[in-house]
């Protein structure tokens, strides 16, 4: 019994909740090994969150956030990651550990614990009434706190369990708060606080799994405000809104909706002038550079799919240090084709970007022979900015067609099947040839644009892996 213990606790995964530091990113590099399904931490940032969580080089991702990603793609892990905002929590295990269990246990080997909907952790938004906040609190000697409800006061009326551990408010930890520091706390919220509770039956599951009661796990309950998503539809006049670089709450750039024009698709959507651009087509856009937003929201054709938060949002997921996209009512992103070849040019009202076209890089060029996979695409996607006549890669599949052939992100397409592109009806010639027999010759030359780094880990010509991402 106490061998099959300790192998338990061998292979038992670690959790690690990180904070973006002040670079806007968790301090970690995470790629792919077409090998393995799982995407791996090839480097960690010395000083960083990462490093003082325990992440280490090597260690396999098996769960973001409480959702297991063991079987996920590539791609979709990345977008889980982030789309957490500020804040994520990593279910993680070492190299040696997950290939000893995949060698006994083969691919349908499942080590990340997973939380139901209803075993997890409560954001709970309670407003005053007469009664106050409708909660005192208990605690021990240098132990928790508890909170004990007043009967059919504000704060069971917002969700809060009965029993209930306190975790946080407000986005602060009370774990080194002091009694007095914690009541001055409540005190210093007026009107509203938000607390993160754990009722006694989700603290006891999350101990018997040894998963932390982290934010990034919570459901919301009564929060006074939520993300929005916005489904445009273009019309003649394109979608009628700009969209602008800033700097937002924390500081950082963030885009920003403005000159929203009355009667057009965008305000017929529900966008107001001031909302924050938060994700395209589900995927977010945090961190992103203006130009490729742009391309994102471009992509989409004649229909965008954009998640926005007013003002009034922001400043409260801000103050929650967690991402709004964690909180809409669909849980689910919508998720690209896992094989797909797509590319779209939109003619919308005027989006300002800075012209930071780039030239190709002096090594030359080179070309792929590409076979279409299982669902009959290649594997790739394209973009290309209204202001520069290129169509470049702005996604590549993992394990698809591309992947195998080499494409990487940021490579800019000269030639296909011997046609040059570089002209205004790029997308109709690619149309018409990607309809052709295969293979899809492609002659690509090396692009770096603005937004994203464009170096090759080592080992890629061996296994085949792209390169890596800061995150």
């Amino acid at each position: 019994m106490e061998a099959a213990a300790d192998l338990w606790s061998l292979e038992r995964p670690r959790f690690c909740l990180l904070s973006k530091e002040k670079g806007g990113s968790f301090g970690f590099h995470l790629r792919q090994e077409l090998a393995k399904a799982v995407p791996v931490v090839c480097r960690v940032e010395p000083g960083t969150s990462a490093q003082h969580h325990g992440l280490r080089e090597g260690d396999r991702v098996l769960g973001v956030n409480g959702h297991v990603v063991e079987h996920e793609d590539y791609a979709s892990v990345l977008r889980r990651i982030r789309a957490s905002g500020p804040r994520v929590l990593l279910t993680v295990v070492a190299q040696h550990v997950y290939d000893a269990v995949q060698a006994r246990q083969g691919n349908s080997a499942h080590l990340s614990p997973e939380l139901g909907s209803g075993v997890r952790p409560r954001l709970c938004h309670i407003v005053k009434d007469e009664g106050g906040f409708g909660f005192s609190v208990t605690f021990s000697y240098q132990g928790p706190f508890w909170l004990v409800l007043s009967a059919g006061g504000a704060a069971e009326r917002a969700g809060v369990p009965p029993g209930a551990r306190l975790l946080e408010v407000n986005g602060v930890s009370v774990d080194k708060l002091t009694y007095n520091q914690l009541n001055r706390k409540l005190w210093q919220s007026g009107e509203q606080v938000t607390l993160l509770v754990a009722g006694p039956e989700v603290e006891e599951q999350c101990h018997r799994l040894g998963v932390p009661l982290a934010a990034p796990l919570a459901e919301g309950w009564a929060l006074p405000t939520k993300p929005r998503l916005l489904h445009l539809q273009k019309g003649p006049q394109g979608f009628g809104f700009l969209l602008r670089e800033e700097k937002g709450l924390d500081g950082q750039p963030g885009q920003f909706l403005w000159e929203v024009d009355p009667g057009l698709p965008a305000e017929k959507a529900g966008m107001q002038a001031g909302d924050r651009l938060v994700a395209v087509a589900g995927e977010s856009v945090e961190g992103l550079g203006h130009e490729e937003t742009v391309s994102r929201i471009q992509a989409q054709g004649s229909s965008a799919s954009l998640t926005v938060v007013d003002p009034e949002a922001d400043r409260f997921f801000s103050m929650v240090r967690l991402s709004p996209l964690l909180f809409l009512e669909s849980t689910e992103a919508p998720v690209s084709p896992q094989e797909n070849c797509s590319a779209s040019l939109v003619e919308t009202k005027d989006l300002p970007v800075e012209d930071t076209t780039t030239s190709l890089a002096p090594c030359g060029s080179r070309q792929c022979f590409l076979y279409p996979g299982p669902g009959g695409g290649y594997g790739f996607r394209l973009t290309c900015v209204a202001r520069e006549p290129r169509l470049f890669i702005s996604q590549v599949t993992g394990g698809g067609s591309a992947a195998r052939a080499g494409l990487q992100m940021g490579d800019v397409i000269l030639e296909v099947n011997g046609c040059p592109l570089g002209g205004e009806n790029d997308v109709e010639k690619l149309q018409q040839l990607v309809e052709a027999e295969p293979p899809l010759c492609l002659k690509l030359a090396a692009r770096a644009p603005q937004g994203f780094e464009a170096s090759t880990p080592p080992g890629l010509g061996e296994d085949w892996a792209p390169a890596s991402e800061l995150l």
